[in-house]
């Protein structure tokens, strides 16, 4: 009989338990604290209008992020229904073969891959992410990815306060603690606004293609293949930009922000294919 290793349940613990989430959690924190106590109040003043509305931005920017942080790593990233089936005429008139997990003793649909770490199969898997200590698949990407939108947001936010001080500002560099303090967290913020911010640039071409990073791995060949055989390659679940992007983040955009609006998600086991 088959049978599913690793549950939801379990995933979610173990998310929460982890050191990588907390450590993610305390940079979040430092960032916040250091742009508003530190940068921000030694510029404008917390005290001033200007400077209570841009703390009132940061403040938004980093609750949206852990809120979106949250989802993700708490959420089940897709697990395998029990009951699932492959419908092998359906699968052959799509160009696609069933595919059997041995680990999880059990077939899998489309677009999901085993999880090495998570010891089990995950709906459109897209990768295991050490941050959220949590794959990152069908039923949460969406989360994902607004935690990283949201992040790239208050990282730039945070650099660009951290400039103006610094610019605009005189300061104490004589005394080596002040000095230090501004080094590092101007290497910090630099740091995390190009890893971040490079993240969501790829995040948001796969989004467009609707291709996840295994996907695209794969279609690395498959285009070298199509090239070299004179014909032109182009991601069978590729429906355009515009369809791509309502599958993920849903039909109505004033819900495309908020990471718990996931009602448009079916079960994740079928796709629909382009007819190109």
């Amino acid at each position: 009989m088959a049978r599913r290793r690793g549950g939801p349940a379990a995933a979610s613990a173990t998310a929460v338990a982890s050191p990588a989430v907390v450590g993610t959690v305390a940079v979040m924190a430092l960032v916040y604290y250091s742009t508003l106590f530190v940068f921000l109040d030694h510029w404008l003043g917390l005290g001033t209008p200007a400077g209570a509305a841009h703390a009132a931005a940061v403040s938004l920017a980093v609750a949206a992020c852990f809120f979106a942080f949250v989802c993700a790593a708490a959420a089940d990233p897709g697990s395998v229904p029990a009951s699932f089936a492959p419908d092998a005429e359906a699968a052959q008139g799509q160009g696609l073969k069933s595919r059997y997990c041995d680990k999880c003793c059990m077939f899998k649909p489309p677009r999901s891959h085993h999880c090495k770490v998570c010891k089990r199969c995950v709906l459109k898997m897209d990768h295991h992410c050490v941050w959220i200590n949590n794959c990152v698949g069908y039923g949460n990407y969406k989360a994902f990815i607004i935690c990283v939108l949201n992040a790239t947001i208050g990282s730039l936010y945070s650099f660009v306060i951290f400039l103006c001080d610094l610019l605009l500002k005189e300061h104490e560099f004589h005394i080596l603690s002040v000095k230090m303090v501004y080094i590092l967290a101007g290497v910090l913020l630099f740091f995390l606004s190009l890893t971040i911010g490079s993240l969501l640039c790829w995040h948001i071409y796969l989004l467009c293609h609707n291709m996840t990073t295994i996907e695209y791995r794969e279609a690395v060949r498959a285009k070298w293949l199509a090239k070299k055989s004179g014909q032109k390659y182009r991601h069978r679940f590729d429906l355009g930009a515009r369809k791509n992007i309502q599958m993920i983040l849903g039909p109505n955009i004033l819900c495309w922000l908020c990471p718990t609006a996931t009602g448009h998600l079916k079960d994740g086991t079928e796709f629909q294919i382009t007819n190109n």
